[in-house]
């Protein structure tokens, strides 16, 4: 009884384990037949959402020893996707180390030349210089206060142009002068400062501010003169754009007849260099037409002695008064040499001392 109990219930578990083995080959044949027709639609189950499309293919490329193939059928298509990747990256290695070239290159053939554009350069310095000693030594005087000399190419291969300018700062005015070495206010040449900045139209108290800069006490001319001031004598003209109240637009105005060059104690003016506003500053006497006067003098013949300053129509009594102040020869001389050459240029500028031969400052850019 038990016997036969047991082998029904194994016939109707086999019958059933048939049934549910032709039903699911009836399903696996039915998608094979779907697989055909339209390719590999789901590779993950519809219920993920993911839909990858690939071109019609047999199930046997997806399956093989009950594992999953799915590129095997589209072994060119990325070959091609490497081969490109592989093509674009050794594309962008070419194009940088090109432009990495190209650009050292450019930039050694700049260096090269600016290099050569400042020998170039220092050579109209030298030039320049050698010419000026021989001029002061061949006369008692020097004329006029600024001159463009022009310079021969040094080099047959060199196409650019050098030009170099002369000017005589003795010709200018000495803002140094105003207050002597030991600390002492000029009167004569802070009152002369103070007729520059009237002839220029502006602020006289721009004197004020020069001085309290220069000077060595803490005593105020002015309610903010003192402010960040030096309490020594200018190096150079630009420091007058570091003094507090002195704007670019004054400093632009006055830079053609200021110096800081010269004896600051005993300040002379070359009359045969000096231009109309810094001949009205040496005196109140001194008008426009008396300052034009001087230089069409020296047009014609120019002074070689301070007393010659009388010849001149109207200044037969103040030229008196001035013989102490004035000179007919400079002796401190700015020079500035620049060459160029296919749009690259190298400026060099110079002060030279020619009562001692010392160079008193050099900028190169």
């Amino acid at each position: 009884m038990h016997i036969h109990n047991q082998g029904k219930t194994d016939g109707r578990g086999l019958k059933h384990s048939l049934i549910c083995y032709c039903e699911l080959r009836t399903r696996l044949r039915r998608r094979q037949s779907q697989y055909k027709k339209t390719g590999l639609r789901n590779l993950f189950g519809a219920q993920r959402g993911i839909l990858l499309r690939f071109a019609p293919a047999s199930p046997r490329n997806f399956t093989q020893n009950g594992k999953l193939h799915l590129f095997r059928g589209n072994k060119k298509g990325i070959a091609l996707l490497v081969t490109l990747l592989v093509t674009a990256i050794i594309t962008a290695i070419v194009v940088e180390f090109a432009y990495g070239v190209y650009t050292g290159t450019n930039n050694l053939y700049n260096w090269r030349d600016s290099q050569r554009l400042s020998i170039m350069a220092r050579s109209g310095i030298n030039v320049s210089a050698n010419f000026l000693l021989d001029m002061l030594n061949k006369y008692d005087y020097s004329y006029p206060g600024s001159i463009n000399l022009p310079v021969e190419n040094p080099f047959e291969d060199f196409e650019g142009v050098i030009t170099v300018r002369l000017e005589d700062e003795n010709s200018k005015f000495n803002v140094n002068s105003i207050v002597s070495a030991n600390g002492i206010l000029n009167n004569n040449a802070y009152s002369s400062f103070k007729r520059l900045l009237n002839v220029l139209s502006l602020d006289e108290r721009i004197s004020d501010r020069v001085a309290d800069w220069i000077d060595q006490d803490s005593e105020l001319r002015l309610s903010d003169s003192e402010t960040g001031e030096k309490n020594s004598a200018l190096l150079s003209v630009d420091e007058l754009l570091l003094i507090n109240g002195i704007n670019r637009e004054d400093y632009d105005k006055l830079l053609p007849y200021i110096t800081v060059y010269g004896d600051r104690n005993a300040p002379l003016v070359n009359i045969n260099g000096a231009e109309t506003p810094v001949l009205m500053s040496l005196s109140e006497s001194i008008t426009k037409e008396l300052a034009d006067r001087i230089i069409k003098y020296r047009e014609a013949t120019p002074f070689s002695e301070n007393s010659q300053i009388v010849n001149v129509s109207g200044l037969e009594n103040i030229g008196i008064s001035l013989t102490n102040r004035i000179t007919v020869k400079g002796e401190n001389f700015y020079i500035r040499s620049a060459a160029e050459s296919d749009g690259v240029k190298r400026i060099v500028e110079m002060v030279l001392d020619t009562s001692h031969s010392v160079i008193k400052y050099w900028k190169e850019y």
